[in-house]
């Protein structure tokens, strides 16, 4: 809902509102803002309940800082620069939000705080939730993450919201040849932690998951609910990268993971009685997990996978343990 006496494009309206002091029209004046800010904090933190967090700090700190609004650029830069500055402020307090080694079985780092984030939070606008899934994925999440924080933000504004080097630089209070330098650092780091097989962040991508991946959903689904581990193994690219989240450890072939699964007790007693979910989070295909254990009359919330599908066979499974996160709004019990 949108109130009558705050337009979108009355610029000299838009700064009255702001400046007037009027809580209730500025909340209706940001708030249509919260969905894109959110997705801009979860961009910079990959979590969800921090994005959350953070974007309420933006909207805050907008009311507070009120006065400081000259009406020069848009309301909506306005608020991603605080909302920016938020995020930074918030890393330089949370030194575990960084990633970190990975097991010694595995290569590279690993960002335990990462949180799958619901499509039904993004934004609405069919622009933005085109950009979205190829920026919003969670190996791109992942990426980002393996950049400092400054860098990241400077990455985030000059390559994912198109914002000029001039702009970026006011906002995060830089000369321009160090946004620039900054920019140029975050490329490089960014296309070395992406998947090889990935496409560049910017190239055209479309937003739905296709038919082929549903198949392949469709069969991950039933291979859980008939115990098969010979047809969940077929589904499996030879180089799976897979992770369990929060828990450290990332397996890096198809054979490590299910040696894992297997180790774990998959498809026995107490783990071999499933029932599967279709969903989608990220702008990816995803696998809701319910768990019924003997003597329980009901499919219980588990986890929830996370699938990227190339050529019909899943390159990375991310699993998160889906109990206690009510912003993803799944059924507790099936």
């Amino acid at each position: 809902m949108v109130d009558a006496g705050v337009p979108n494009g009355d610029e000299a309206t838009v700064l009255e509102v702001v400046r007037s002091g009027d809580s209730a029209r500025f909340a209706l004046l940001t708030e249509r803002h919260r969905r894109e800010l959110q997705v801009h904090c979860y961009r910079m933190l990959a979590n969800y309940e921090d994005a959350q967090d953070m974007t309420q700090e933006t909207l805050l700190r907008a009311w507070h800082k009120r006065e400081s609004f000259q009406g020069h650029a848009a309301l909506r830069t306005w608020l991603y620069r605080i909302a920016t500055n938020a995020c930074l402020d918030f890393l330089a307090k949370r030194k575990d939000r960084t990633p970190v080694p990975a097991d010694p079985t595995a290569a590279g780092t690993e960002v335990l705080y990462l949180q799958p984030y619901p499509d039904r939070m993004l934004p609405e606008d069919p622009q933005d939730s085109v950009v979205a899934r190829e920026t919003i994925e969670l190996a791109f999440i992942v990426a980002v993450q393996h950049l400092p924080p400054r860098q990241r933000a400077v990455f985030i504004l000059r390559d994912i919201l198109g914002w000029p080097a001039p702009k970026a630089a006011d906002a995060l209070q830089l000369t321009v040849a160090s946004v620039t330098s900054a920019l140029q650092r975050a490329r490089v780091t960014v296309r070395a932690e992406l998947p090889g097989r990935r496409l560049d962040w910017r190239s055209p991508a479309t937003h739905e998951v296709s038919n082929d991946e549903r198949d392949v959903v469709k069969s991950y689904m039933t291979a859980h609910e008939r115990n098969d581990l010979a047809g969940l193994t077929a589904l499996l690219r030879e180089d799976l990268r897979f992770a369990m989240l929060p828990e450290p450890g990332t397996a890096t072939t198809a054979e490590d993971a299910v040696d894992g699964w297997v180790s774990g007790g998959l498809f026995q007693p107490g783990y071999d009685d499933w029932r599967c979910v279709a969903t989608t989070v990220n702008r990816m295909p995803a696998a809701v997990l319910y768990r019924r254990v003997p003597g329980d009359p009901e499919y219980r919330l588990f986890n929830l996978a996370v699938l990227h599908i190339v050529d019909g066979k899943i390159a990375e499974l991310t699993g998160f343990d889906a109990t206690g996160k009510p912003w993803l709004a799944l059924p507790q019990t099936l």
